[in-house]
């Protein structure tokens, strides 16, 4: 910080302790010792000026010695100079103190304060006029060195160090302390040397503390030095001697700006200091050395002298701006620039409202003064640190030149007294040029300075700002340089502060601004870096401020910089990955209008460029200088933010944070080193990922919303601004429709209403002003031109200076039609409130008006000669008598002239010169005023908008570089981008930057491609223990660095951010499905097993396998020789090179290190909405369906059981090579879909139709594909009934597609059929009664029975049908279900070859032990599936057994007749038993038998009609018997069929019995009892054994017992005549049992034991009594569950205890 005025009270310098003084004498030994300056001081110094202070020394000698010590070298070396050898000191120094008493110098006592003050304040007048008091007599009285007595006095030097002899220096007076030195330093009288000496003297003054900031009267001290340096002079002597002393001077005065009285300087002093610091800088007689070293100082001085505004209170000097000429302000200092080469800068031109200076009298003041001459004489050559130039110029500014020729004295010393200045301070002269009067002060009346704040540091500023002016060419590119790095260190200490007061803000906005606009189109590369660089610390510094200067800076830097060439396409670079990169920048700029009228003058192309205004036509190095500017920006953190806040989210602004993204991003491309330099793309990358990385550090901060715009305000804004951007567009093509698209869009308010139209296509800058001119110009617009009109105010203005506001909007059109009614609405609008004076009425002004558009061309036609151009007369004649009669006023005339003349009506955008240039930045001024501050936006609230206006070409950047780059720097830089992109793309929610991220990386990692690698040749390899896939995909993708980095990025990038990825999970699933496809995925990595419960997918089997394992590692050249040759003679595929092995190694350990099975475990936990994506990118890789959805309704008919031959179906006629791909993707697909409720009901309906489109066409998928994808479409099924959400798949239309497989096919999956059926079936009621009442179902059950591997299954799901609770069979499908019992049992007729052969068996084991040889050896073993199919069809008896029980309900629940339900429910169970009862399997058999006679004797039978007996006994019974009876039948099991007759005749009596009180009531009895008899008849004597010879007759008796019992069938009484029924059944009988009746029905008349006759009474007889074997088979006949034949006891057949009931 520095100090403000008076803090320094009470702060001391050096003290001394009393003892040292002895005897009125320093003690120099005991100073020496103990001198130790104050190493602490109470003042507080800026941390600029610490370098200086802390470079001060420690003193180890008497300060009072040093001062003698240095007043005797100067002294000496004046009278040692030969120039000076006869000469007193006081004669060369040109004055003395002789009039002063010695007593004087000392600080007085109390009551000689005052006095001191004065002498002080008389001492700085003299010294900055640079004569004593009483100059001439001193000068006689001291005028020779020999008189006596007088060598000593007449020294001021050593009189000085006389008053020194018995100080306390610690209050001795400093500016009496530097008096004597000063007098050197201001004597031109003096050599180089010399005043070197007096500023070494002073130097140490300072360095060695004893003039310190407790130093009395140190701020007088500090101005006397001041004006004594910068007005210090001495003869020309030696050239490095004189600059000795110049660097010197800098030395000093950097150390008095920096040191601790630097704060007491005045404004004035200041000035003057920097006045010489600048001259130095400039004058270019000075060697190279000087010069940089006077830059130097100067930038170390106005580091400190500006930092000082950090610590001002800019309230307390808001009166110190410069007043108008003529107010008298004691604080306005003005500082006058340097020269160069000795021509003043700016001396021809009027300084602050003065006259310039005639160039005559300049010549003679310069000509006269000739004081910089080199070469001259000594007496005449002269050094005066100002610049004498300078001093020239302001004395002839202020004495006329008359003044100097008629002068006294014309000598040369006269002419120096006048003409350098020395008689009045310059800047007193200044300040009275700028009130308007001449100093009338005496310097005794000099008040205490102030010390010096903003008006210094304002003129200084403004002195360096005007060094950079283009127009003026005085000003070299040197000094411009210099003034730009001065400027650059202010802005960099100061810039916040220049920016907070008002008038150096407007500095910086207006002259500053446009100044350095300017020079940014220089060719200077010097000159154009530095003015970068300003440029760029102004707006770091103080852009707040610099809203639409910076807009202006931008716009020109992207113009330039933004290639017009297309990215050249780089070989094994997708193009793809660098879509998004901007051709051409958004700055919305409409076409320049043409020109074809003469009323406006563009610059032609050539002066175009030679302005410099076309950014195309920019050096590299250019370039290079303004990429490093924009980084230098973007290099703040919220830099971006602002421009997109400020501007990109504001309608009348450009996209400049969308521009400069896309500048950047562009020049990154490495082509862009071709038209600038190499150092760009680094640097243009450099700054792309700065701004990625600042968004990303500010991912987690707080968001801060309080004092920033309302984020929602901005998107609308910036929806707005794109809508009014596209209707300009639209606009500038066709007028109407732009209007109406506007109007659509809410952007104009009524289009029918001119007033709205016009105040927008006023307000907007986007119209083109060509296309606006016609337009507003049209006949049918004429009230829109007048409302255009309307919104102009040209109250107070001249005719010329309102068309020029009204011609700023838009351009004339070409017509004069169209001229004169635009002309005739402005003449008007002009006259409206009331007629202008010197005006007469409305006729005038058009006149008027035309008459000046015509001097507009004439007078800037650059076709057109000078002297032919029209002059102010012939304007003036030309509107002679149009002013209502009269003529125009002639000044009035003149004015407008000269008007038009000096300055053109012009459009900005037609042209590109000066004057467009000032016409521009003029109005760019006045709507700075109303455009507002520029928003500071250190939040994070913007990012996630700005992010999602400029990922694009970010991405297609860092792809482009990734793929074209080297070097592992740029690598690490650009994966850190990619993944910071990532991330803050899924944290704000931008999914398409995410998706587009996936889709680079994937691309580059050339895992993702869509065209199928070769899988034909694939090599399995045993290496280091472990077994890999050597394909092509691992060999390709092994020998790619770029790949695998970018697949090991890519899926270490997207663990956290599964949820926000939408379109990428395309890519991502390519990559999988390649992977997996090349065996490079694990099986396991769908879970399927632990998700499904199924087994993994099969992956592709190998070409070949090698196990290098189990070779010698010792083979040589022979050995591989060899095995090359037997692999080529058996036509395999080579074996991998090693170089090949190693590449898919390397492609396996890549592969390792992406955690792909945990991405694909966190995305089944995300909720389904965000699967969805997912599920549709694994659905888009599935192949496109061959055929369309055709269902055709086959007849509801039974399917027959295939032939099988040898146990093997046919096989597919369309073989498919096997595709895991498919697999994969509809697994991944179900898993996703299934995963919960919310899966189903989401994702459910696109996966059947995918599923289904896979089940549908089976020719063309792999029996394997189509089997998953069965199982796959059977679990949806499934989960979508859990789900209830019956609608997503059809239960029935599944079934129908799968039962309309071809029987090979069906073989194919039928294992996947019955497992995903058995699933479905047991998950609930709805879904298996579903199932089980749709026809195909049981279609698909017995296409699937005949299969070995399938019926066991098969078998199972129809058990548990059957057996199930609830019952699931019902009307629908009871007949389905009998019949598929019925096909199962069909199929264990094989059990009668195992029976037969366990018969022949026993048979050879019997003759064996007899002694007989065997004629047969058993040569078959049954093998255990067979066994199993026969224990399934006795099952499936006992099935149907049950099924009787439902019967009954089947038919009360029927909606048909009684009669027709009986006839249908009971017909199946019925005939599938009676064929049962024929079957060759002997188990079957007698089960079948057994149940039959369980249906026949059932309670629920109770047969009512006609036609239910017929069924029973005519087509179940008697049917059964005589297909019995057949032969053919008979040999299915000779050894075992004679049983069956016998069971079948025994079924026959009992049914008979127990329906026999029924069908006794019957018409057709006798019929039906008639043909029983013909039955037992034919059974009795059908020779196959004697069971039956004996079982029939004893039945028979039983009957008749029964019957006679029932009184049905009696005897007839002696003498009666016999019933049909008696007589009928005697003749049958007589027939075969010829002596069965008279053994039963005697002639006696004997009574027939009592029977009831009841049909319990019959039953309660119990079962007819057979003897020996045939009371086996009654007991078998009677229960089924009890039946065990002693030959199934012999035979392998294993019956467990679950097959019986």
């Amino acid at each position: 910080m520095v100090d403000q005025p008076g803090q320094h009270e009470g702060v001391r310098g050096p003290q001394f302790d009393s003892n040292y003084i002895r005897g009125g004498h320093i003690d120099t030994n005991a100073t020496m010792n103990s001198w130790v300056p104050r190493t602490s001081h109470d003042r507080t110094v800026p941390a600029s000026s610490q370098a200086t202070i802390t470079s001060n020394v420690s003193i180890a000698v008497d300060p009072v010695a040093l001062i003698t010590t240095e007043c005797i070298t100067v002294t000496s070396a004046m009278r040692k100079h030969a120039r000076w050898a006869h000469s007193s000191v006081s004669a060369i120094l040109g004055s003395a103190g002789a009039s002063s008493d010695r007593g004087s110098s000392r600080l007085p006592t109390q009551n000689g304060k005052t006095q001191v003050h004065q002498r002080g304040a008389s001492q700085i007048g003299r010294l900055r006029s640079g004569t004593l008091e009483g100059d001439d007599g001193l000068v006689a009285h001291w005028g020779r060195r020999g008189k006596k007595g007088k060598s000593m006095q007449d020294n001021p030097l050593m009189r000085q160090s006389e008053e020194l002899i018995d100080p306390d220096i610690r209050i001795f007076d400093t500016p009496s302390l530097l008096h004597p030195f000063l007098q050197v330093i201001r004597s031109s009288s003096t050599s180089a040397s010399i005043t070197s000496l007096a500023i070494v003297a002073i130097t140490k003054l300072f360095d060695y503390k004893i003039v310190s900031a407790g130093s009395p009267r140190l701020s007088l001290a500090m101005q006397l030095l001041s004006a004594a340096i910068t007005h210090c002079r001495f003869e020309a002597s030696d050239s490095a001697a004189d600059e000795i002393v110049l660097l010197q001077i800098l030395r000093l005065m950097e150390s008095m700006i920096s040191g601790p009285g630097g704060d007491l300087l005045g404004d004035e002093s200041v000035c003057e200091m920097m006045e010489t610091g600048l001259s130095m800088c400039c004058q270019k007689r000075l060697s190279e050395l000087v010069r940089r070293s006077a830059e130097m100082s100067m930038i170390k001085m106005c580091q400190v002298i500006f930092e000082r505004l950090n610590t001002l209170d800019f309230a307390l000097d808001e009166g110190t701006d410069i007043l108008p000429a003529g107010q008298e302000n004691s604080t306005n200092v003005v500082m006058i620039g340097p020269a160069v080469n000795g021509a003043p800068i700016g001396s021809t031109e009027s300084f602050d409202g003065l006259a310039p200076v005639d160039s005559e009298t300049l010549q003679d003041a310069q000509a006269d003064t000739n004081v910089l001459r080199r070469g001259a004489e000594p007496t005449s050559s002269l050094i005066d640190i100002q610049d004498p130039t300078v001093s020239d110029i302001r004395a002839a500014l202020v004495t006329p030149s008359s003044s100097v020729k008629n002068h006294p004295d014309n000598s040369q010393s006269s002419l120096e007294a006048s003409v350098l200045g020395i008689n009045v301070p310059a800047s007193t002269l200044r300040n009275d040029m700028k009130m308007g009067h001449a100093s009338g002060k005496s310097a005794e009346s000099t008040t205490i300075t102030k010390p010096y704040s903003l008006p210094s540091i304002r003129e200084l500023f403004r002195v360096l700002v005007d060094l950079l002016r283009p127009q003026n060419r005085e000003h070299n590119d040197a000094l411009r340089v210099m003034a730009l790095r001065i400027i650059d260190v202010a802005l960099e200490v100061a810039g916040p502060s220049i920016a907070r007061h008002p008038s150096l803000a407007t500095l910086a906005k207006d002259d500053l601004c446009r100044y350095l606009f300017q020079l940014i189109r220089t060719d200077s590369t010097q000159l154009l870096n530095e003015s970068l660089r300003v440029a760029g610390t102004l707006l770091a510094t103080c852009r707040e401020v610099l809203k639409l200067q910076q807009e202006l800076f931008l716009s020109y830097l992207v113009e330039c910089l933004h290639p017009r060439v297309e990215i050249p396409d780089e070989p094994g670079i997708n193009p793809e990955l660098y879509e998004g990169v901007p051709k051409t920048p958004k700055l919305v700029r409409p076409a320049a209008s043409q020109t074809n009228s003469g009323r406006s003058t563009p610059v032609p192309v050539k002066e175009r460029h030679q302005l410099g205004m076309d950014g195309t036509s920019r050096k590299p190095d250019a370039r290079e200088a303004m990429i490093e500017s924009i980084g230098a920006l973007s290099r703040i953190p919220s830099y971006l933010v602002e421009l997109y806040v400020n501007y990109d989210c504001e309608v009348d602004r450009n996209d400049l944070c969308e521009d400069l993204i896309g500048l950047l991003s562009r020049n990154a491309f490495p082509d862009s080193a071709t038209w600038s330099t190499t150092s760009v793309p680094p640097l243009s990358l450099d700054s792309l990922l700065g701004y990625v990385q600042f968004i990303a550090e500010r991912l987690n901060d707080e968001p801060v919303t309080i004092g920033y715009p309302d984020i929602r305000l901005l998107r609308n804004q910036r929806a707005r601004k794109k809508i009014i951007i596209q209707g300009a567009m639209r606009f500038n093509a066709d007028p109407g429709d732009g209007i109406a698209y506007l109007a659509a869009n809410g952007v104009i308010d009524n289009p029918d209403n001119p007033q709205s139209v016009a105040v927008f296509l006023k307000s907007t800058t986007r119209i083109a002003k060509k296309k606006l001119g016609e337009y507003i110009s049209r006949r049918d617009q004429e009230p829109l031109l007048k409302a255009f009109l309307d919104l102009f105010d040209f109250t107070g203005k001249r005719v010329d200076e309102a068309l020029r506001e009204l011609l700023n909007s838009f351009r004339l059109p070409g017509e004069s039609q169209l001229i004169e009614r635009i002309v005739t609405v402005f003449s008007q609008k002009y006259c409206l409130k009331s007629t202008p004076e010197n005006i007469a009425n409305e006729d005038a002004v058009f006149t008027l008006t035309y008459s000046i558009i015509m001097l507009n061309t004439d007078q800037h036609n650059p076709n057109l000669k000078k002297e032919k151009r029209m002059n102010s007369n012939d304007f003036s004649k030309n509107l002679r008598g149009v002013n209502g009669g009269g003529d125009f006023a002639p000044e009035y005339l003149e004015e407008i002239y000269k008007s038009i003349r000096t300055n053109e009506i012009i459009l900005p955008d037609e042209h590109n010169n000066d004057k467009a240039f000032h016409y521009t930045w003029e109005g760019l001024l006045i709507k700075a005023q109303s455009a507002g501050a520029l928003t500071l936006c250190n939040t994070n609230i913007f990012d996630a908008d700005m992010f999602r206006a400029t990922w694009r070409p970010i991405v297609a950047t860092l792809s482009y570089v990734f793929m074209s780059a080297s070097d592992d720097a740029v690598f690490s830089r650009v994966i850190l981008g990619f993944d910071q992109c990532a991330q803050i793309a899924a944290k704000y929610g931008v999914a398409e930057a995410l998706d587009r991220i996936v889709f680079c990386l994937s691309s580059m990692s050339s895992l993702s491609s869509n065209t199928a690698t070769n899988t034909t040749l694939n090599t399995e390899v045993q290496v280091e223990e472990k077994s890999i896939m050597v394909s092509e995909l691992a060999v390709k993708f092994g020998r790619d660095y770029k790949a695998q980095l970018a697949c090991a990025v890519l899926f270490r990038l997207i663990p956290g951010k599964e949820q926000s990825i939408q379109d990428g999970w395309q890519h991502i699933a390519r990559i999988w499905i390649n992977l997996f496809s090349n065996s490079l995925l694990p099986p396991t990595f769908s879970r399927s097993q632990d998700l499904l419960g199924m087994l993994p997918i099969p992956l592709q089997t190998p070409s070949h396998i090698v196990d290098r394992e189990q070779r010698n590692a010792d083979a040589g050249l022979l050995s591989s020789f060899t095995s090359y040759l037997s692999s080529y003679a058996a036509d395999d595929p080579p074996e991998p090179s090693e170089e090949e092995v190693e590449s898919s190694l390397c492609t396996v350990d890549c592969l390792a290190s992406c955690p792909m099975e945990t991405i694909f475990a966190k995305v089944l936990n995300m909720p389904a909405e965000m699967r969805q994506s997912l599920l549709r990118s694994l659905l888009k890789h599935l192949p496109e369906p061959s055929s369309p959805v055709v269902l055709v309704a086959r007849p509801d008919q039974h399917r027959p059981i295939p032939i099988r031959t040898n146990g093997h179906g046919n096989s597919l006629q369309n073989s498919q090579a096997y595709d895991p791909s498919v697999t994969f993707v509809l697994e991944l697909s179900i898993i996703i879909a299934s995963r919960d409720t919310a899966s189903v009901a989401l994702m459910g309906p696109a996966v059947a139709d995918a599923l289904q489109n896979v089940v549908r066409d089976p020719n063309h998928f792999h029996p394997l594909v189509l089997s998953r994808a069965v199982s796959y479409l059977l679990h949806l099924l499934n989960a979508s009934q859990t789900a209830q959400e019956q609608s997503i798949i059809k239960t029935p239309v599944v079934l129908h597609i799968i039962s309309g497989y071809e029987q090979p096919t069906l073989e194919r999956v039928a294992k996947s059929i019955l497992s995903g059926l058995a699933i479905c079936l047991g998950s609930g009621n709805s879904l298996r009664n579903e199932i089980v009442n749709t026809p195909d179902f049981w279609i698909i059950l017995r296409s699937l029975l005949s299969l070995p591997e399938a019926a066991p299954e098969a078998f199972n799901i129809v058990e548990g049908i059957v057996a199930s609770e609830p019952v699931s069979v019902t009307a629908d499908n009871y007949g389905s279900t009998i019949t598929i019992l019925n096909d199962f049992a069909s199929a264990g007729s094989i059990g009668a070859a195992i029976e037969q052969q366990g018969t022949r068996k026993q048979s050879g084991q019997q003759r064996i032990r007899r002694g007989q040889k065997s004629a047969e050896s058993v040569t078959h073993q049954p093998s255990p599936t067979d066994k199993e199919t026969v224990l399934r069809g006795y099952r499936a008896i006992l099935l149907m057994s049950q099924l009787i029980s439902r019967v009954p309900d089947l038919i009360q629940n029927s909606k048909l007749k009684s009669e027709e339900a009986w006839i249908a429910y009971w017909t199946p169970i019925f005939h599938n038993l009676r064929a049962q009862c024929l079957n060759p399997c002997r188990k079957i058999r007698r089960q079948a038998c057994a149940s039959l006679q369980n249906a026949l004797l059932s309670p629920e039978l109770s047969p009512s009609h006609d036609h239910e007996w017929t069924l029973i006994f005519r087509d179940v019974l008697f049917d059964l018997i005589n297909r019995l009876l057949k032969p053919e039948v008979y040999q299915t099991d000779p050894a075992g069929m004679s049983e069956t007759r016998l069971q079948a005749a025994n079924l026959l009596c009992r049914t008979f019995l127990h329906h026999l009180p029924v069908l006794d009531q019957k018409e057709g009895m006798l019929d039906l009892w008639l043909r029983i008899l013909d039955i037992m008849d034919r059974l009795m004597n059908s020779g196959q054994g004697d069971n039956l010879e004996e079982a029939v007759p004893e039945s028979l008796k039983n009957i008749l017992l029964v019957m006679a019992g029932s009184e049905i069938l009696t005897p007839p009484a002696p003498g009666d005549q016999p019933s049909e029924l008696w007589d009928e059944t005697c003749k049958s009988l007589n027939r075969f049992l010829p002596n069965l009746i008279t053994g039963l029905f005697p002639p006696e008349q004997e009574q027939p034991p009592d029977v009831d006759p009841s049909p319990s009474g019959a039953e309660a007889a119990g079962p007819i009594q057979f003897e020996g074997r045939d009371e086996e088979i009654a007991r078998t006949t009677t229960s089924a569950e009890t039946t065990t034949a002693r030959e199934y006891q012999e035979s392998p057949v294993e019956v467990s205890r679950d097959d019986v009931g």
